[in-house]
């Protein structure tokens, strides 16, 4: 695990916590689009920031990786808060999966900044 994964997947899982406990407070009607579009928006943030150097592919999966980790503990602290069941962790999951691999691959490495 590089270090760029490590502090991007920390970072989104605070992200994710805090967009849960925010969400938490919100009517009901209103976590209905709260949870899934923020949520996704934030699993895209956390692969920007585990995406790290190398080729595209790297950090694609490592932004994938980073961004899955994130979703899926943000998912679980809000079942434990009792706002989504928790088959909306495997949602959650494959959501952030996806937006977190699309964030990684769109960031730019610094080797190909440079050239």
């Amino acid at each position: 695990m590089s270090n760029a994964m490590v502090s991007g997947t920390v970072i989104g899982t605070v992200l994710q916590t805090a967009m849960v406990m925010i969400g938490h407070v919100l009517p009901v009607e209103h976590q209905a689009w709260w949870f899934p579009a923020v949520g996704t928006l934030l699993g895209g943030v956390t692969g920007w920031f585990s995406a790290g150097a190398g080729p595209t592919g790297a950090r694609a999966g490592r932004g994938a990786a980073a961004g899955g980790i994130a979703g899926v503990l943000g998912s679980l602290v809000s079942t434990a808060l009792g706002d989504v069941p928790l088959m909306n962790a495997a949602i959650a999951g494959t959501a952030t999966v996806v937006s977190g691999a699309i964030g990684a691959a769109l960031r730019k490495s610094p080797a190909i900044a440079r050239a």
